[in-house]
């Protein structure tokens, strides 16, 4: 497998998020940073530590044998020069099926290395449905009770 370097967390997300779709194990543990420390969290699954644990899930997930149709929206940014933070909502479906993407919400952390950025921890949980584009709830929103 070829070391990929992602210049930037965008890149290394999308790269992520192909490697999802083409159900390809090699290119979705090229965008993991080389340490025992990651972690991954699917949904209703338990807390996966470490390069060895997520490729196996990932091994398992891609075993099933259906392809995904995955696009991302309503992204929140944080970046510092080290870290970033991606808060997203996951539109999921399966190839070919007409029904409506399920929503997921996930968290993605990448660290930037000498080789680049790379993803340190994806946490995705289901969500009640939200629509593209709509986003209520975000960090805009006025809070509705003051602490």
């Amino acid at each position: 497998m070829t070391q990929r370097i992602f210049l930037s967390p965008q890149d290394c997300e999308a790269a992520f998020y192909e490697a999802l779709e083409k159900a390809d194990l090699d290119a979705m543990m090229a965008v993991w940073a080389d340490d025992e420390e990651i972690v991954c969290v699917h949904p209703g699954g338990p807390r996966l530590v470490g390069l060895e644990a997520v490729r196996e899930a990932w091994r398992r997930v891609f075993q099933g044998g259906a392809r995904l149709s995955v696009r991302i929206g309503n992204v929140l940014a944080m970046q510092s020069m080290m870290m970033a933070t991606h808060c997203v909502h996951e539109f999921i479906g399966i190839k070919g099926e007409a029904r409506p993407a399920a929503p997921v919400v996930a968290t993605n952390v990448y660290v930037r290395s000498g080789n680049g950025w790379k993803l340190l921890l994806h946490h995705s949980s289901t969500s009640p449905k939200v629509e593209q584009g709509a986003d209520k709830g975000s960090a805009g929103a006025r809070p509705k009770v003051l602490h």
